[in-house]
């Protein structure tokens, strides 16, 4: 494939930015072509992906073997731009070009009446390009450039509803964004510090040199280490690993199709991202993947127990996504890289789907609190059969997809005799699929089980708000499903038009069969590999025991859900009473937000810091300056005394300086 077909992949839909931002002035804030442009130049780079992944299959080193080109030099650093097209960045591509695509085309009708649905259009287009530029490059320095464009984008599409006309009416958009590009910001903080040191030391960020360099044995032991857990920082940040997860369930402010492409391709994607292509670094460090492992498996089930008590349909996916994101970290820290990244490849499908879901649910109800939602099942047939699809796959229902590569990243952990406390995280791991069970069935019986309980109206009644306060999305989408002279939040729910159930449908076809691509075939003479020997891993032996017993479990989940939200054998309300402390624990979110917020940010920060950094300024450094000011002013007092203005004065001082010099050349001349 040439290389210029391989950058094109990035290049179209920074096209489709550039284009899009370019024709606004002329077009206007709501002009339909700018859906078809960002449609039109994502199904080129989705071809151009399948046919670069085609090609990575097919060579021997499943690398095509770009050469990188000289940019920049600045002393001794030159600095370089090349990609890399190998089995992981193919992947990679196929993942994020073909959500989008799927979500972007969603989109056009989600979107239909926003105020602002041209520039909509151009931040989604320029996040795509991002994403893609973070995966194919290759050094450091550039993929920390992609890294931060797409931490930018993601503040702009988070705060979406904050930019704008009627801009102070969303103030909840404006803080989910800050919070989102601060938290990451502090990851991203010791990323940069790990390239500074990475050069410093080597002499460059060339990441195949720095592969090379390990296994060469140049560079190892602590400093290794330590250079690994830098890049880490910058991971845990970008996929909401505890503790800067705090950032993922509150960037539900923002669209919709936007929490589908960052929870499933691109921005939470990006830091297991990152472990991956840098593997051979942590692989060398038992310390790095013994963190790694641990951070990622106790986030798994941290993020699980928060989703068991959440209303919002939204949060409940997001908590789910930072679990999942925890069970890719945990096999990356296992050593086990093909399982993580092909539970990262079909995770995208179904997170994408249920996140699509959830704004068909919106469409029709115009909330996101499953409280006032249920059942839609017999109202919204094919958005209930798709997220159910989803969700079977989420558990690992089998043979759907999350099947086979969550028992992946199970089996890993089951088998792993080298990092600290393998047992104990896979017994987490294994406790993790039972909650995400209940969580999962908890919110499809509260959506689609049951009589329909109102919807926004309902919403907007019980805390005592006008109706439209109701609804977390500003945007007038579905409106036109009631009449004329109904309130459209009073009509009753129906299923979505086919534009917005076209690519569920697509997805929940992907999740029900892309488990399939791990297992090896060959039919009339075409053959291919499993994907997790493809990444450069080893096909997994599959274990039957390690499958049945998170089967099992995950089973458990879904018949507790069905007892307390279906049966009624078990009242949840019964329960939140009895576990009280654990309920309100989990609610607040352990109250970790309540320690950033107003402890470290408000008291520490804000309080203390802020407060010494007053006295240093008033104390010390005003009454510094007032010193330096009294000196001048009061030296200056004594020659201006003798600036009286009376000559006889001026004649008595000169008579009295020509007496003396007379004086002292007689007496020393």
């Amino acid at each position: 494939m040439p290389e210029l077909a391989s950058w094109s992949i990035f290049f179209l839909p920074l096209a489709s930015f550039i284009a899009i931002a370019a024709l606004r002035p002329f077009t206007g804030p709501n002009w339909r072509g700018a859906g078809y442009i960002t449609v039109a130049a994502l199904a080129a780079a989705f071809v151009l992906s399948l046919i670069a992944l085609a090609r990575v299959a097919g060579a021997d080193s499943h690398n095509l073997g770009y050469p990188a080109h000289d940019w920049l030099e600045i002393g001794p650093l030159t600095l370089r731009v090349g990609i890399v097209m190998d089995s992981l960045t193919a992947i990679m591509a196929v993942v994020v070009t073909g959500v989008s695509l799927l979500v972007q085309f969603y989109g056009q009708e989600y979107m239909r009446g926003d105020r602002s649905y041209v520039r909509y259009y151009a931040y989604m287009s320029l996040f795509t390009a991002s994403m893609l530029g973070l995966v194919m490059a290759s050094n450091l320095v550039l993929l920390f450039v992609f890294w931060e464009l797409v931490g930018v984008c993601s503040y702009l599409l988070i705060g979406y509803w904050s930019f704008g006309k009627g801009a102070e009416e969303h103030p909840a958009a404006a803080n989910a964004a800050k919070k989102a590009f601060l938290v990451t910001r502090l990851g991203d903080v010791g990323f940069l510090a790990a390239i500074a040191w990475a050069y410093t030391h080597t002499g460059t960020v060339e990441i195949g040199e720095l592969t090379h360099m390990v296994e060469a044995g140049i560079l190892g032991g602590a400093a290794l280490t330590w250079l690994c857990l830098g890049i880490f920082a910058g991971a845990a940040g970008k996929s909401g690993q505890f503790p800067l997860h705090v950032w993922l369930p509150d960037a539900m402010e923002g669209p919709t199709p936007v929490s589908a492409l960052i929870h499933a391709a691109t921005m939470v994607a990006a830091g297991v991202f990152l472990v991956a292509r840098l593997f051979p670094l942590f692989e060398a460090s038992q310390g790095a993947m013994t963190t790694v492992a641990w951070i990622g498996g106790c986030t798994a089930a941290f993020a699980a127990t928060m989703a068991l008590v959440s209303n919002d349909v939204k949060r409940v996916m997001a908590y789910s996504t930072v679990s999942q994101l925890g069970y890719m970290m945990l096999a990356l820290g296992m050593g086990a890289i093909g399982p993580a990244i092909f539970h990262l490849f079909t995770h995208a499908f179904f997170k994408a789907l249920l996140f699509l879901g959830a704004g068909s649910i919106h469409h029709a109800v115009h909330t996101y609190d499953m409280r006032f939602m249920g059942g839609l099942g017999r109202r919204m047939p094919w958005t209930r059969n798709t997220m159910l699809i989803a969700g079977l796959a989420l558990v690992g229902v089998f043979p759907l997809a999350g099947f086979w590569s969550k028992d992946g990243v199970l089996g890993a952990a089951f088998s792993n005799d080298v990092i600290a406390g393998a047992p104990i995280l896979y017994i987490i791991a294994v406790v993790t699929a039972g909650l995400t069970g209940f969580y999962v069935f908890r919110m499809l019986f509260m959506t689609f089980g049951g009589e329909f309980r109102g919807g926004a109206a309902a919403e907007a009644k019980a805390i005592g708000q006008p109706v439209h306060a109701a609804s977390h999305d500003p945007h007038a989408a579905g409106v036109h499903a009631a009449a004329p002279h109904e309130s459209p939040h009073a009509a009753m729910p129906h299923e979505s038009p086919w534009i917005i159930i076209a690519p569920m449908t697509i997805l929940a076809a992907a999740a029900a069969f892309a488990g399939l691509a791990n297992l090896p075939w060959d039919v009339a003479g075409i053959s291919a590999e499993p994907v997790t020997h493809f990444l450069g891993g080893h096909a997994e032996e599959f274990s039957v025991g390690v499958a049945a017993l998170s089967s099992a479990v995950g089973a458990s989940g879904i018949v507790l859900a069905w007892l307390m939200y279906v049966q009624g054998a078990i009242s949840p309300v019964a329960m939140g009473k009895t576990f009280r402390p654990i309920y309100v624990v989990l609610a607040n979110r352990y109250y970790l937000d309540c320690l950033y917020e107003r402890v470290i940010t408000g008291k520490l920060l804000l309080g203390l810091v802020a407060g010494v950094a007053e006295m240093i300024d008033t104390h010390i450094i005003d009454r510094t300056v007032n010193l330096a000011g009294w000196i001048s002013r009061n030296l200056g007092r004594v020659p201006a005394t003798l600036q009286n203005g009376q000559a006889q004065a001026y004649g008595a001082v000169i008579s009295l300086g020509l007496v003396l010099m007379l004086g002292a050349f007689w007496i020393w001349g």
